[in-house]
């Protein structure tokens, strides 16, 4: 408590008057190791990174901005803020931009962007290339290397020039979000063929694991079966825009409605087409469209698509999000290999 009771205190210090990067002299290492708490400490210092989900921020909602834990400058906006399914807390842009200085990471075999605060010097996290619209970007970064500052104390602690940014945002009432989960095989494929629609309103797609008991089920254990899960990918949309139907429409046309043991050369329950529907209305407009896809001919047979009520959603390891993006060889060859198109085409004609 004492520890974190400095923290604060240096930091009000520093944020006495509008922040100032030629008043701003970063702290010997002795000092930091007293007023920084050990994990702060660990990930601005010494390049660590905190739990993922056990964190400060990655699921805080309200409206402000992120500072340097050390020096106070502006990082980043909750106005950029999303849920990335990592654990971290994640942005599509910078705040300020000028405030954040990248390098090349080769740790961990591999080759990642480090993103550094520019007068601190503190390390805050990683930039990868699988964000949302319009950047593109995903700037994971440690909660304890920020310090968050809500939009009612930004005139008061230095930072009144941001809150300009908040009087002109749009009322959420102008936006309906709502949430869909289907199963269709590959998550790495479906999650794809709905992305495809972003432009007509949905928000996100991502991968996970949904339909059974098991609490936070891993991909190894889903696999193997016997959890009761499916390989499944929640679609968030904007409901003023995008129909639930259309959803639908866009599930019946990327899955083989006749396979009872999984979709193309994936097989076994985990792998089984189903909807996930979260009240009678969604139910309804499943049999609805079902039942219009038999009386048109397009559906022509026994048809295995489960349709049972929503359950915990689980969002799968990182390394599953976009993975047609971060992996682009490696996707299409599993797709073609897999037969998935030339079965869509043989079954739907399109």
């Amino acid at each position: 408590m004492t520890q974190l009771i400095l923290t604060l205190g240096l930091f009000l210090t520093l944020q006495a008057h509008s922040w100032d990067a030629k008043k701003f002299k970063k702290p010997s290492d002795a000092e930091l190791k007293k007023t920084l708490t050990s994990m702060q400490y660990q990930v601005t210092q010494h390049e660590g990174t905190e739990p993922p989900f056990k964190n400060e921020y990655d699921q805080n909602k309200d409206e402000g901005i992120y500072v340097d834990i050390v020096s106070g400058e502006p990082l980043f906006s909750s106005l950029h803020k999303y849920d990335s399914k990592s654990g971290w807390p994640s942005f599509y842009q910078p705040l300020v931009k000028e405030n954040l200085v990248e390098k090349e990471d080769r740790s961990l075999f591999s080759v990642r962007t480090e993103v550094r605060s520019k007068y601190a010097d503190s390390h805050l996290g990683h930039v990868f290339n699988d964000g949302p619209k319009p950047t593109g970007l995903r700037y994971c970064m440690n909660s304890a290397a920020m310090r968050f500052i809500p939009v009612q104390d930004l005139e008061k602690l230095g930072y009144g020039q941001f809150l300009p940014l908040f009087k002109e945002r749009k009322p959420q009432s102008e936006k309906k979000t709502k949430k869909a989960i289907f199963a269709a095989g590959c998550f790495w494929c479906i999650e794809k063929d709905f992305e495809k629609y972003e432009n007509l309103g949905i928000i996100s797609v991502v991968s996970g694991y949904s339909g059974g008991a098991l609490k936070n089920p891993s991909y190894e254990a889903v696999s193997k079966g016997g959890t009761g899960h499916r390989e499944v990918v929640e679609v968030t949309y904007d409901a003023t825009k995008l129909k639930y139907e259309k959803l639908l429409e866009i599930f019946w046309k990327n899955i083989d409605p006749y396979d009872a043991k999984g979709q193309f050369c994936d097989k076994g329950v985990h792998y089984t087409a189903a909807v996930y529907y979260s009240n009678e209305e969604e139910k309804a407009l499943f049999e609805k469209s079902k039942s219009e896809l038999i009386k048109s001919g397009q559906l022509k047979g026994e048809i295995f698509v489960a349709l049972e009520p929503t359950s915990v959603f689980y969002s799968a390891e990182d390394y599953h999000q976009d993975y047609y993006k971060k992996n682009p060889i490696r996707y299409q060859y599993y797709r073609k290999s897999c037969g998935r198109d030339a079965r869509l085409k043989a079954v739907w004609g399109e």
